[in-house]
């Protein structure tokens, strides 16, 4: 189960392009956004000539050499650590914007349905969802009463009751009905919906620093 769990976190295509990063990041003026990996990336540097002095001047140090080796891979697995999280991030956005994409859409046009794309729908358009279905955008329920699992946007897994008036007719893109069927009316236009703002903000969001890296810092 563990290793299940881990093996979601971290994909071979992220593992790979984190590996990448993590030279690429070893750059001063990226390295620079974090002052405590800088300054022992500094370290590094420095015991990395020290080593080479005492080649070239025969003196071999086993000590100095094994501190450099620590040092080098400090800086390397904390750019590691931080392309890992960047990468999932960038990748739970393309999902997102895959689902979103991909999905199709049941628009009721001259009172026939016609199979569109759910980035087609405009704000007023009129969809139907039927059981298995996925709610094609952000809308409000004119006609039915359906069970719909809400577990994508909220991680709630228990199903919701979603019906036309009151204060549960509201429905959101990206959800799935799992029973009967309901006519939806669309309030949102594309690149406005809620699943628009989450992809937003997977995308813009940046790891919060540690008390003790905020006190490193300040140090």
């Amino acid at each position: 189960m563990e290793k299940q769990n881990i093996s979601r976190l971290i994909t071979r295509e992220i593992a790979i392009q984190a590996l990448k990063d993590a030279f690429i990041k070893l750059n001063p003026a990226v390295l620079v956004k974090n002052p405590v990996i800088f300054i022992v990336g500094i370290g590094a540097l420095m015991t990395t000539v020290v080593v080479f002095i005492d080649i070239f001047n025969s003196q071999f140090s086993n000590f100095n050499f094994q501190i450099t080796l620590w040092l080098w891979f400090t800086v390397l697995f904390a750019n590691f650590a931080e392309a890992v999280a960047e990468g999932r991030g960038k990748a739970q956005a393309d999902s997102l914007r895959k689902n979103r994409t991909l999905t199709k859409a049941h628009k009721m046009v001259h009172n026939k349905e016609e199979l569109v794309l759910a980035t087609d729908l405009r704000k007023g358009d009129i969809v139907i969802c039927s059981a298995g279905d996925i709610i094609p955008a952000d809308g409000d329920v004119i006609e039915g009463i359906a069970s719909v699992d809400e577990s994508a946007i909220t991680g709630e897994s228990a199903p919701v009751i979603r019906e036309s008036g009151g204060d549960r007719s509201a429905v959101t893109g990206g959800t799935k009905v799992i029973s009967d069927r309901i006519t939806i009316r669309v309030t949102s236009e594309p690149g406005f919906t809620f699943l628009d703002r989450i992809i937003a903000l997977v995308e813009g969001a940046k790891r919060q620093k540690t008390p003790n890296e905020i006190a490193l810092i300040i140090l």
